[in-house]
């Protein structure tokens, strides 16, 4: 019998060089575990209540050392972990992730790195499943930059709410979520911080706002109000949002987030599952490369605080 699957992530921790020739290229870090005597991509367990890009962030520095900036999602990769009555799926969650300030300390669990070219890396690393996660990362767009679309946390129902629709706050549930959202989107480079000009959206990315000392820009395309009739305007927006240096958080409403992925994926011929899912809370992080092309697209949970028990968004 095949237990519940295990819950892991982890990354691609990646830095450039300049080669001889004067041209920069990619190294990538690979990792020594004494215990398997293997050589792997960091990754480890997500912890309960934590989410798979907290848990990647965490392992990867864990592992190797090294604060990262986050990059576009790499899929899954999934295999049976344990033998006999034992056996469990494994179901790994993968990040591109850029080496930031940090250095490499052996432990107990990882006694060894090494930066590797990507065909080095491909030769040292012990697992086929490694090994399709490195290729899906060599296969990408570089650079790209991250716009992160979120759907404004927990707001109650406008049906029981008398005054003005743009003034309705978040409730109890949707200001831990926006706490919560401010640790989960500040793994990214955010440089800048767009909202619909309405409360609850504006409350959401506050304490992102608060904690990276940036002001938010009102911007009217990503509100309800606006958006009809004005779509390709606000695809426009997204796609010039952010650079090479800094990723970019826009919060808008249910009724824009999804048709905006949905836009985007068909114009680029990028395939993502459809309905498009827009949860309150939830974030989706659109990587767009150089020409304002979406090439990946990763959906975030909302966060599910304590206040959210029972709610259901």
């Amino acid at each position: 019998m095949i237990g519940p699957p295990i819950r892991a992530a982890g990354g691609v921790v990646w830095r450039r060089v300049e080669g001889v020739d004067g041209e920069s290229g990619v190294e990538i870090a690979v990792i020594h575990r004494p215990r398997y005597d293997d050589w792997s991509l960091p990754k480890g367990k997500v912890s309960a209540g934590e989410s798979d890009l907290e848990g990647a962030v965490r392992e990867v520095l864990e592992e190797t050392g090294f604060h990262v900036r986050v990059g576009r999602g790499l899929g899954e990769t999934r295999y049976v972990k344990g033998n006999g009555a034992a056996m469990r799926p494994k179901v790994v969650r993968w990040w591109a992730m850029q080496a930031e300030e940090g250095s490499f300390s052996a432990t107990r669990e990882v006694d060894d790195l090494r930066w590797l070219s990507l065909a080095e890396a491909a030769d040292q690393l012990s697992r086929d499943t490694d090994r399709d996660v490195l290729e899906r990362f060599a296969r990408g767009a570089a650079p790209t930059r991250t716009v992160l679309l979120v759907r404004h946390g927990s707001a109650g129902s406008s049906s029981v709410w008398d005054g003005d629709d743009r003034d309705r706050p978040l409730d109890a549930c949707g200001i831990e979520q926006a706490d919560e959202l401010a640790r989960l989107l500040s793994r990214f480079e955010v440089g800048s911080i767009l909202s619909a000009d309405i409360e609850r959206c504006t409350a959401s990315v506050q304490p992102l706002a608060d904690a990276l000392d940036l002001e938010i820009q009102p911007e009217p395309l990503l509100s309800a109000v606006t958006y009809p009739g004005r779509e390709e305007e606000a695809l426009a927006l997204v796609r010039r949002l952010g650079d090479a240096e800094h990723d970019a958080v826009a919060c808008s409403q249910g009724e824009i987030v999804p048709d905006l992925v949905d836009r985007l994926a068909m114009a680029d011929h990028y395939l993502i599952p459809r309905p498009v899912t827009s949860r309150k809370g939830s974030t989706w992080a659109l990587t767009i490369d150089a020409d304002g092309r979406l090439v990946a697209a990763d959906y975030l949970e909302p966060p599910r605080p304590p206040a959210c028990t029972g709610n259901g968004e």
